[in-house]
């Protein structure tokens, strides 16, 4: 993943109950995957209680889970599609770059500022553009809908 320069800033409650900021820092990059983790909750509603850091490695089984992932996306350069859906409502922000939403009747191409709500369909990502995309993604589960093609 390119580096992006990414803040992370976290608030929470200081040993004094009082809100501050508990976490001040890059996005944790755990390995090449094109996807990190920026915050992650074990279920809705969140617990918000406690100052520990969720933030793991990023893998798919975690699209599986009753909570929610906030991580920032990289589509690399001229990298196909791979049409997928998952049981979970996505909300991206493009934050720069570009690349194309496929769909199974149609395609968007998507750029900086773009918003994105992906409801559990089919779906894949394209981007045949010299500069990587990246995205902001919130995953959140959802029950499945269509032909329940997930991954």
């Amino acid at each position: 993943m390119a580096d992006l320069g990414a803040r992370r800033v976290v608030t929470g409650l200081d040993a004094a109950g009082k809100s501050a900021v508990i976490i001040d820092g890059p996005v944790p990059r755990f390995n090449a995957m094109t996807a990190a983790l920026v915050w992650r909750t074990a279920g809705t509603p969140a617990d918000n209680s406690g100052n520990a850091d969720p933030v793991a490695p990023y893998a798919v089984e975690m699209l599986h889970t009753p909570g929610s992932n906030f991580a920032i996306c990289e589509f690399p350069p001229h990298s196909p599609e791979l049409m997928h859906a998952t049981d979970t409502i996505d909300y991206l922000v493009i934050l720069s770059g570009r690349v194309t939403l496929v769909l199974e009747e149609g395609e968007a191409d998507l750029g900086p500022g773009d918003l994105v709500v992906d409801r559990g369909v089919p779906h894949g990502w394209r981007n045949p553009h010299e500069e990587p995309c990246i995205a902001a993604v919130v995953n959140l589960p959802a029950h499945p809908v269509g032909q329940g093609r997930t991954i």
